[in-house]
């Protein structure tokens, strides 16, 4: 489960990392058709729990508003920078309601049993590259320390299939499988932004 950035938000993106790109040679950027911010990893499904899993997820994503987003700063995991294997940007702006979200597609995967009852915790970002061994990426942490694109409204979810390299597939390849509209907004204008809506908060 996941939400995708527009096109214009990921122009800026690039255009941000753009001369960051070779600084690293053990990074391996994710092309622009990969990037999202997973809601929900729902790791193997089988077409039987599929069936079971699509109307829980319609549900629960109807259950909640389109919210207003944006993509800010720069992160590793692990957090300091110094042995990252993930770098990433981060979400702000509606921050809770992302959260309320993804706790609500997290907990229709468990009902159906793709998720462990112990699921790791909800950490809003868009991975922006990675690397098989750590790396120490602070350099470019402060590089996009400033990077600031602009708010979006997101107004969907998409239910994603990956499909890993091997006979039918050359590299990694996320298939769309549905996406299901976020309900209009109630009102209340520029009010539902969450406290942490800006650079200086942390995915």
């Amino acid at each position: 489960m996941a939400l995708v950035p527009p096109p214009d938000v990921l122009d800026e993106l690039e255009e941000a990392v753009l001369t960051h790109r070779d600084a690293i040679p053990e990074l391996r950027w994710v092309r622009r058709e990969l990037l999202h911010v997973t809601l929900t990893f729902l790791g193997e499904v089988d077409d039987r729990t599929l069936t079971r899993l699509l109307p829980r997820l319609e549900r629960a994503v109807g259950r909640h508003e389109r919210m207003s987003l944006s993509l800010a700063g720069a992160g590793a995991f692990p957090g300091s920078g110094t042995h990252a294997r993930v770098l990433w940007t981060g979400l702000f702006g509606d921050r809770r309601r992302v959260a309320r979200l993804a706790a609500s597609t997290t907990a229709a995967g468990r009902r159906v049993g793709t998720l462990p009852d112990r699921y790791r915790g909800f950490r809003p970002h868009l991975t922006l590259a990675r690397s098989r061994s750590p790396v120490d990426v602070r350099p470019l942490l402060e590089s996009l320390s400033a990077f600031a694109g602009s708010p979006w409204t997101a107004g969907s979810v998409q239910l994603m299939r990956s499909h890993l390299p091997g006979k039918e597939y050359r590299e990694l390849t996320y298939e769309p499988l549905k996406s299901w509209s976020l309900r209009q907004s109630s009102g209340g204008g520029g009010a539902g932004r969450s406290a942490s809506g800006g650079p200086q908060g942390r995915p």
